[in-house]
């Protein structure tokens, strides 16, 4: 999420309550739903949970590396940086996360 506003970082769950190559999704006031993956690798991304396409529900995907493909049309999107792989084009807003004491944090906009 690149903005010039405050942000707050705010827990979202427990690393182990994403499972391995899916989703977990998170409600948040003043958010549209966010959807936090983790990869094979135990890598976990954030995404605004809504594909650049048609706005399909990208924690409903099969994900792979570091991709998730969407299950309406199987756009695949990166989850690195929310870009649509080719020769598909768009983004989907990412969130920046961080991880403590296997705690996933999700940078969501400050409340002041």
């Amino acid at each position: 999420m690149s903005t010039t506003a405050s942000v707050k970082w705010t827990a979202a769950c427990h690393v182990d309550d994403i499972p391995r190559l899916g989703a977990r999704v998170v409600h948040h006031q003043g958010s549209d739903p966010i959807a936090i993956f983790r990869a094979s690798d135990n890598h976990v991304f954030a995404v605004i949970n809504r594909c650049p396409h048609k706005g399909g529900p990208l924690s409903d995907g099969l994900v792979h590396g570091h991709t998730v493909t969407c299950p309406l049309h199987s756009w695949n999107i990166n989850l690195e940086d929310g870009q649509a792989c080719e020769p598909d084009t768009g983004c989907v807003r990412t969130v920046d996360v961080r991880i403590a004491e296997e705690r996933v944090y999700l940078a969501l906009p400050g409340l002041g």
